[in-house]
């Protein structure tokens, strides 16, 4: 056979491959078009009496009933002037258009100190803005997340009267006379920041506290402390020393910058530029830098009163740091939020590029769209499946955490019924962050990957996003960290209910079976980690821990895809029974839970839990499934809700896509004779 009958052949079956996608689509046939060898299994035209009927139920199913509300001001914004792509900029005019369009962000508040208490608003934030700029998205998280969330959350010492402590004057920090930055991490010391060195030693003779770094590898890493964006202070962490004994780690408010540069006693270096973000990461350390009594973030975790003694609600040290930095929970769901805006964004342009980029067909001049081959849309169609589960696990996530969040006064006088859920919801934000935040990189690629060489360039938008979800894996707490904390959790306190071992009769288009199965991977890791450990050496606590971390890492993964796929069934079940959006969601489910079964089947098998029927049926299903998502991958992408204006700029997006590339001089605007004069 020649190498040009091989090519024909496998050209043939392709484009056969895709015949009859038609009648698979989930639209009533009579309504529903497309023509398999001219037309990709994601640009069936949708009508007037099925597709905006559609889209209306999936950006519901997406958003809720409110997500004008909760979602409109932040996807106006991408429509503005301000926020529109830019390409070609420098890296210091990048950042100086970050921090202007912070600002820009920041005036169409109603109050940014609301915006700072409400965990969902950040969220939203971080969701919409992820894909139009990395830094800004950056920047405005640790302003009013990390900075201004963290003063809203705890006292002054200063100017205390009897009953308790007054707030601080914050006027300067909501209308950004002043940028807000954290400082926490260190070089020696990130996720175990308890150990961090930097003190703040009492100074009883002047009543405040003199911060010091007493080495190289205490020096703040990656702060945004530079002078861009103009004067900056920061909520820093350090060791409080008072006559000699350390406290633990507590959070002080200190001025940093001015306009003319560091204060005295604050020295700042800009750090060598990471991949993407342009963000301006500082080292910064302290030389005995003066600041007053009342810069002590007091609460439960520790005051200091007048008379210099400490007192705190809180024994332990350690819990006292996580008490005093509990806004980086809510950093974690807004890491997830930017992920799946992330990963929506570049479903967007990967398969509006599918649908639009021709390539030769089995006969010339036939021309088909790339994304008529199961080659190109099964991977795509597998991360659509991926996007809506993890978006629709980010929202049960969120919406659990905001219903454990109380006051410190409703924790205190519940705490025996609140304390083991919210410590469940804290567990469920980490596991999901680290499981979200991995997915997008893995989503984000293979759409980069299906745009081809375009997909590479600036211009498009996806190289960023590619880059983009590093820092957001990083950022909150490293994903491996989180997540291995959350596994050892599991093992130690999580004992989910067993699945039944009886296939007989189970379907793999039954999608309670499906999740059935996901808990039970979930399970067996469970048992295979506690197995591990209690075969370890006693007394080698370590050893005991390595035994078990492997299984007890994939528990935790199958966790987040258990409760990734009960957030699709839910979302499909809250709609309209047997409409076609609510079957699309369940195809979408089906398709999600069989790609994360199928590498699992052989210990769901020896354990009882599927027959070999199910495990030879895999491939034909997924690969059906597959293809009645490429069938609506159009609608499913038009309900992500991006603004036209924000597509537009993505010259990969469009059908006239190489009109980006023009040259007004190039030899086809003229005519032969022309040409030849």
């Amino acid at each position: 056979m020649t190498a040009e009958t091989m090519a024909a052949e496998t050209m043939t079956a392709a484009t056969t491959a895709t015949d009859g996608l038609a009648a698979e689509v989930l639209c009533p046939p009579a309504t529903a078009t497309a023509t398999a060898t001219a037309t990709a299994p994601g640009t069936e035209t949708a009508t007037a009496e099925c597709g905006p009927a559609v889209r209306g139920e999936l950006v519901r199913a997406l958003f809720g009933d409110d997500h004008r509300a909760g979602h409109g001001p932040w996807r106006a914004l991408l429509t503005t002037e301000p926020f529109r792509r830019r390409s070609g900029l420098a890296p210091d005019a990048q950042l100086r258009l970050a921090y202007g369009r912070l600002r820009t962000l920041n005036s169409t508040l109603d109050s940014a100190l609301r915006l700072a208490a409400d965990p969902v608003a950040l969220a939203n934030m971080h969701e919409w803005l992820s894909p139009v700029d990395a830094a800004l998205t950056t920047v405005a998280g640790i302003h009013y997340n990390l900075f201004l969330g963290t003063l809203l959350d705890h006292d002054s010492d200063s100017d205390s009267d009897s009953d308790g402590d007054v707030r601080r004057d914050l006027s300067g920090f909501a209308d950004l006379t002043r940028v807000g930055t954290f400082l926490c991490t260190e070089i020696d010391h990130g996720n175990d920041a308890t150990a961090l060195q930097t003190t703040a030693r009492y100074d009883r003779a002047r009543d405040g506290f003199l911060l010091r770094t007493p080495h190289a590898g205490a020096q703040k890493f990656m702060p945004n402390t530079s002078t861009a964006g103009g004067p900056k202070s920061g909520v820093v962490a350090a060791r409080l020393l008072v006559d000699g004994r350390d406290l633990g780690v507590f959070l002080f408010l200190t001025a940093l910058t001015g306009t003319e540069g560091p204060l005295p006693g604050v020295r700042v270096r800009l750090l060598p530029r990471r991949m993407g973000s342009v963000v301006d990461h500082c080292l910064t350390s302290f030389d005995d830098v003066f600041v007053p009594r009342g810069s002590l973030l007091s609460g439960p975790q520790g005051r200091l009163g007048a008379d210099g003694t400490f007192s705190s609600e809180v024994a332990n040290r350690r819990s006292r740091f996580l008490l005093s930095i509990g806004r980086v929970t809510a950093g974690k769901l807004s890491m997830s939020a930017a992920a799946v805006g992330s990963v929506r964004a570049a479903l967007a342009v990967a398969v509006r590029h599918g649908s639009h980029r021709l390539i030769g067909g089995v006969r010339a001049p036939e021309r088909v769209p790339v994304m008529a081959h199961r080659s190109h849309y099964a991977p795509l169609a597998g991360a659509l499946a991926t996007a809506y589960a993890m978006t629709l696990l980010h929202r049960t996530v969120l919406r659990t955490w905001t219903e454990h969040e109380r006051t410190e006064q409703d924790r205190t006088e519940q705490d025996g019924a609140d304390g083991a859920g919210r410590a469940e919801a804290e567990r469920l934000v980490a596991v999901a962050k680290a499981w979200i935040t991995w997915e997008a990189r893995g989503v984000i690629t293979e759409c980069r990957e299906r745009c081809g060489a375009q997909g590479l360039l600036e211009n498009n938008g996806l190289a960023a996003l590619v880059t983009g979800i590093e820092g957001a894996i990083t950022a909150e707490g490293d994903n491996m960290a989180i997540h291995a904390k959350a596994a050892a959790q599991m093992v130690s306190g999580h004992s989910p209910a067993r699945p039944p071992t009886d296939p007989a009769g189970r379907e793999l288009t039954d999608p309670v079976f499906l999740r059935e199965l996901l808990a039970a991977v979930e399970c067996l890791e469970l048992d295979r980690a506690r197995a591990g450990m209690a075969a370890a050496a006693p007394g080698d606590a370590l050893g005991r821990w390595n035994a078990g971390a492997t299984a007890a890492l994939r528990a935790a993964t199958a966790h987040a895809q258990l409760r990734a796929a009960e957030a699709v069934a839910a979302a499909a079940d809250a709609l309209p029974p047997g409409s076609a959006a609510a079957e699309l969601l369940h195809t979408l489910g089906r398709l999600f839970a069989l790609e994360r079964i199928a590498p699992r089947s052989g210990d769901l098998l020896n354990e009882g839990f599927v027959e070999g029927r199910h495990i030879a049926a895999i491939p034909a299903e997924t690969d059906r499934l597959a293809a009645r998502v490429a069938g609506e991958a159009q609608v499913l992408t038009e309900a992500f809700d991006l603004p036209a204006e924000w597509l537009a700029d993505v010259p990969v997006a469009g059908a006239g896509y190489a009109s980006a590339y023009d040259d007004p001089e190039g030899p086809w605007h003229r005519s032969a004779e022309e040409a030849r004069s």
